[in-house]
């Protein structure tokens, strides 16, 4: 359907084109009435296919060099003549095809959270629709907005997103950002190789202090292909993380925000769940059996379901047993807390002093 939509605009675009630029095909076409010359005639003494000289008439295909040096012969007319009238015809047609985009995508532009982009400076202040449109492909690098559709410029580990869905455009925006950004970082390629490797390492760091405990967790994952990234907040988006593939390495993106370390820690692990149960790369996004499976995963992954469990049966919630559990398993204790919290053994706001807070609002300004 989008081939013979194109072709049809294409078509459009010739019959627009002949009014205002003369294509060669047309020119041949009075050249050839002025000798009388019939289009099998034409052929035999051009030493090309009658189908071809079809073609070239209606400018179905491109004059060529040798077309033109065998036009300059056949009918008297220089071939710089005839490759002038071609690049004129190209750029003609090509204007007003563009033009034709344009109008599809001033309509669709309307629909993204430009203001706002513009306020993180993700996109200049402009004054007319057309030059927002310019810079929303800009921004995305694409040749039209409506190519946003495709999976692989627009999903991410969760869901497709739609075109016509408003927070749909607002998660492309911040999705994008978060790719421009993972580019500023140095992080190796890839691989699923030694992944297994990298949560000792995480689980490792997770008691230090928050600042120095961000840049190695940085090196950590930049070491496995893995970019993480800090992005403001954008008014109409209700999504807090994601990731999803960009290039040769993978990209975890965070909403910045004050966390503690048991949200902090539990949302990038459900994220490297994504990696490493192959979600990142379904075109068809995630199941609500997939996020149940990766939820899962990452509470086994930051505190071993058989230890915890032996640890909640024994019903010892104290600060003390609560930090020796901690430190056995080599992981804050603040992680332990909010997990405790979160299944109802202590009250919402019990050892709370043993939480760390996350303040990832500087990251999201490269502090």
């Amino acid at each position: 359907m989008a081939g013979e939509k194109k072709k049809v605009m294409a078509k459009k675009a010739r019959k627009k084109t002949e009014v205002g630029v003369q294509s060669p095909g047309s020119k041949i076409r009075e050249e050839l009435q002025a000798r009388g010359m019939l289009q099998k005639e034409f052929a035999l003494r051009m030493d090309v296919t009658e189908k071809h000289v079809s073609k070239l008439i209606n400018g179905e295909v491109l004059l060529t060099t040798n077309v033109a040096s065998r036009l300059a012969v056949v009918l008297g007319i220089p071939a710089a003549k005839w490759n002038a009238m071609e690049a004129s015809y190209r750029e003609e047609l090509q204007r007003i095809q563009t033009e034709g985009q344009m109008e599809a995508d001033v309509e669709l532009a309307q629909c993204f959270p430009y203001a706002e982009m513009a306020k993180l400076g993700w996109v200049p202040q402009v004054r007319t629709v057309k030059e927002k449109v310019l810079h929303l492909r800009s921004f995305f690098e694409v040749v039209e907005l409506s190519l946003l559709s495709k999976w692989q410029l627009g999903g991410f580990a969760g869901r497709s997103l739609a075109l016509h869905d408003k927070e749909d455009l607002t998660v492309m925006a911040w999705l994008q950002a978060a790719r421009k950004k993972a580019r500023e970082k140095k992080a190796e390629t890839f691989l699923s190789k030694g992944l297994e490797e990298m949560i000792p390492e995480i689980l490792a760091i997770t008691s230090g202090r928050a600042q120095g405990t961000l840049a190695k967790l940085d090196e950590i994952l930049s070491r496995h292909g893995i970019a993480l990234v800090f992005l403001p907040r954008i008014k109409g988006l209700s999504l807090q993380s994601a990731t999803f593939q960009s290039g040769n390495r993978v990209v975890i993106a965070m909403t910045a925000k004050k966390m503690d370390d048991h949200e902090f820690w539990g949302r990038l692990f459900h994220e490297l769940a994504h990696v490493f149960l192959g979600h990142a790369w379904q075109e068809e996004g995630t199941t609500e059996q997939d996020e149940r499976d990766a939820n899962l995963w990452a509470r086994n992954a930051l505190i071993p379901r058989k230890e915890y469990d032996a640890f909640r049966h024994a019903g010892r919630f104290t600060e003390q047993s609560i930090c020796e559990f901690s430190a056995r398993m080599g992981i804050a204790p603040g992680i332990l807390v909010g997990r405790l919290q979160l299944d109802g053994l202590i009250g919402g706001g019990t050892l709370n002093r043993l939480k760390k807070v996350y303040d990832l609002e500087g990251e999201a300004q490269g502090e």
